[in-house]
């Protein structure tokens, strides 16, 4: 049927680890919680790049929430997160802005480029 499955804030509430071996998901959400204060707090870090490595394991691709800042872009990159999503990336918007943004955000100078580092 074309649907995709997200493990969300994994890390938090209910999530197991059980649900990377078990579950057939198609990605896993690093909860922002966690994602925010990774690069002042070494205890969130080293949930972040557990997160990540486990999730690499499980061969499933992994998105952090709450990236605020192109710092924790760059971090996450190196730690092998794949995707991001965060209000350093873009506000919410119609669907009809996307391409503008998009535009602006491939040619800004040091933006995405910089995730790449």
């Amino acid at each position: 049927m074309g649907f995709r499955i997200a493990l969300d804030d994994f890390g938090t509430g209910f999530s197991s680890l059980t649900y990377l071996q078990t579950l057939p998901v198609d990605l896993v959400k690093i909860d922002k919680s966690f994602v925010i204060n990774m690069l002042s707090k070494p205890s969130d870090r080293a949930i972040v790049e557990s997160v990540i490595f486990l999730s690499q394991r499980f061969s499933h691709p992994i998105l952090a929430e709450g990236v605020e800042t192109m710092d924790h872009a760059r971090a996450l990159r190196q730690l092998g997160c794949e995707y991001i999503q965060g209000y350093g990336v873009a506000r919410p918007m119609p669907a009809s802005d996307i391409p503008e943004w998009l535009q602006a955000w491939s040619t800004q100078e040091g933006t995405c480029r910089a995730c790449e580092l």
